[in-house]
């Protein structure tokens, strides 16, 4: 319905027609479990007593036969009264799906049930569910109307296919139980943030909207973010996505006994990172009984990947993880090992940094560059290559290098920066309009410098001729050297290190798994943080402290300078024409994986694991299980 209106009033999508449809079976991922799983099963064992009554009443006195008659349609009565007194809430309706589907998946059971009775001989009856009870929330005026629209419809369109005819006049109704509000922000009378109040429901179910942390000020203004913010800094939920606001209201409605059970939708991200800590308090409160970890889906026409999360109060004890029966479910969406429960490790701080984030036009071409890099010294006595520097992003990892340049004056006061003429009247000129109209005081007063100049990165890397990074987020897990000086852009994390040793343990088998684990992911391309990632690693040995005489390290940096110098071959083969060279990137090279490049990796692996001490023939389940309580012993 949503998708047909919209196309309505755009006539630039009409052609897209479908385009947007999350289909029923898609949204049965968490009606079915979360609605229907606890009706149907106490459906079933009503059907068996009522079965045996049946039986028992067959040879059963006249007298004892109206006694049992009676009994059964006392059990048919109270479980009908059931359905049609339970309360289903999407606070995020949209234009009514997730209720449109609830509603004709409840009238269904209702209609098994009427008729189940009327075979044992309690007559037939007109069903008694009605969208009255299907609940929304939806901030948009027009969605908000249109949900409405949808319910009633699918509640016709039920009753006629199933011949129970039409409703009374009139066909369509207010659904005063469709609210048009803010479903996690609200103010009170005096201006102050609170949290809106939800109906009670038996059940929570829908798809809140996809924001991402970064996104949430450019979409919805500083004052409303600032409030959200605040508004739930008590439960330590600072930097979470949008979706996961709504998480944190339907725990709350379920720890207060105002709901039984809860099913949403979010990105994948909600496994890791910040986020996860909304479903470490889902943990706390209650459990997650059904989940789906990463899993495609269609939003607007493109498809996203994606986490269904299904919690409780802890009463359910049969818990599916991506369709397989398990034994529990943890907070980052895996069963067995947990390693949620990692600790950041002190050893492993001020290695790991995102780089700059500029905020504006200072990257610049080659030939500019080396136009700035040819002027004569300035009046402090210096060249332009101090703020004049290569540019690395994560194109340049995975594909080929860009040969781009950036103007980088880091913390400079812009007395200091002005010096450096050419490059700051450039930025000036270039990029000071633009930092003019931006939100954020310190990027407006000090345009020159980037909006994240990652001052700790620039001191750590900046003793060091050559550092590791690797793209925060990429089809692969791939580990490349950087020369210096270079102004790495924050789609990298970097490691301050240059030793060959560190190289082979980050590019292992063994920390790659951790990080898969550990991460989160945008679409199906994994996320590295320097926090969650990195810092809960334990490496074989505290970093720094790693015994340089050991043929154990020894054996994992000539495996790793091997990997590095096959790999830069391939990438470089002398003789080879422009176009060849276009097709050889590293992401193509690891979607091939070549024998050698195979053999090269298991080479590298096997000198790491024996650094740890453990046999490389362990599965991914066993090598976590080590790491997390190598993680504990270092964090004590």
């Amino acid at each position: 319905m949503g998708t047909l209106f919209e196309r309505s009033l755009d006539p630039n999508k009409r052609s897209q027609l479908g385009a947007h449809y999350t289909s029923k079976d898609d949204i049965l991922l968490v009606v079915e479990p979360v609605v229907m799983q606890p009706l149907r099963r106490e459906w079933v064992e009503l059907q068996g007593v009522i079965n045996t009554l049946d039986v028992q009443r067959v040879a059963a006195s006249p007298a004892q036969q109206a006694t049992i008659t009676t009994k059964m349609r006392t059990l048919i009565d109270t479980f009908i009264y059931r359905l049609h007194t339970l309360k289903v809430l999407d606070p995020a309706c949209g234009s009514g799906n997730f209720l449109y589907v609830a509603l004709k998946s409840v009238l269904d059971l209702e209609k098994e049930v009427i008729t189940f009775g009327a075979d044992v001989g309690l007559g037939y009856r007109f069903p008694m569910v009605s969208p009255e009870q299907f609940l929304g929330i939806e901030v948009n005026e027009y969605a908000h109307e249109l949900a409405q629209i949808t319910v009633w419809i699918g509640y016709i369109q039920w009753l006629r296919d199933n011949g129970f005819g039409d409703p009374s006049d009139p066909i369509l109704k207010t659904l005063a139980t469709i609210t048009n509000m803010d479903a996690i922000l609200a103010f009170d009378a005096h201006g102050n943030p609170i949290k809106p109040k939800w109906p009670q429901a038996d059940y929570i179910i829908g798809n809140p909207p996809f924001l991402g942390n970064k996104k949430m000020r450019a979409e919805l203004g500083d004052m409303y973010v600032d409030s959200l913010r605040e508004l739930y800094q008590e439960h330590d939920l600072g930097g979470i996505d949008f979706v996961a606001y709504w998480f944190e209201q339907a725990r709350n409605m379920i720890a207060s006994d105002l709901s039984q059970r809860a099913g949403l939708i979010a990105t994948n991200s909600i496994r890791g990172g910040a986020n996860r800590k909304v479903l470490e308090r889902i943990k706390t409160s209650g459990d997650i009984f059904i989940a789906w970890s990463d899993r495609e889906w269609v939003l607007d026409g493109a498809a996203v990947r994606v986490s269904i999360v299904g919690f409780d109060k802890g009463v359910e004890h049969t818990y599916v993880l991506d369709g397989k029966n398990v034994l529990s479910i943890n907070p980052d969406l895996s069963t067995n090992t947990n390693v949620s429960k990692a600790y950041g490790l002190a050893e492993n701080k001020n290695i790991a940094f995102l780089g700059i984030f500029k905020v504006g036009p200072f990257d610049i071409d080659s030939t500019l560059a080396q136009k700035f890099l040819r002027q004569p010294i300035n009046l402090n006595g210096k060249y332009n290559h101090d703020v004049v520097l290569p540019w690395v992003n994560a194109l340049d990892i995975v594909r080929r290098p860009r040969n781009m340049w950036i103007i980088d004056f880091g913390d400079l006061s812009q007395d200091e920066a002005s010096l450096y003429e050419a490059p700051f009247e450039y930025i000036r000129e270039v990029v000071k309009p633009i930092r003019d109209t931006n939100r954020r005081e310190r990027r407006k007063n000090y345009w020159w410098q980037h909006g994240e100049t990652s001052p700790g990165m620039h001191r750590a890397i900046d003793r060091l001729d050559r550092f590791i990074a690797t793209p925060c987020i990429s089809k692969y897990r791939l580990f490349v050297w950087i020369k210096h000086p270079v102004s790495p852009d924050h789609a990298l994390t970097v490691f301050a290190r240059d030793d060959d040793y560190f190289m082979g343990v980050l590019h292992s088998r063994i920390h790659e798994l951790w990080a898969l684990r550990q991460g989160t992911s945008l679409e199906d391309r994994p996320r590295y943080t320097p926090t969650s990632t990195f810092e809960t690693f334990p490496f074989p040995w505290p970093p720094a402290k790693e015994p340089i005489d050991s043929p154990l390290v020894t054996a994992i940096a000539e495996a790793a300078k091997e990997l590095v110098e096959k790999r830069d071959r391939w990438l470089n083969p002398a003789g080879a024409s422009e176009a060849e060279l276009k097709k050889r990137t590293l992401t193509n090279l690891y979607n091939e994986r070549p024998t050698w490049l195979d053999l090269a990796h298991t080479k590298l692996d096997k000198a790491v694991f024996a650094a740890y001490g453990w046999p490389d023939t362990l599965t991914d389940d066993d090598i976590l299980g080590r790491l997390l309580a190598l993680n504990h012993e270092r964090a004590k």
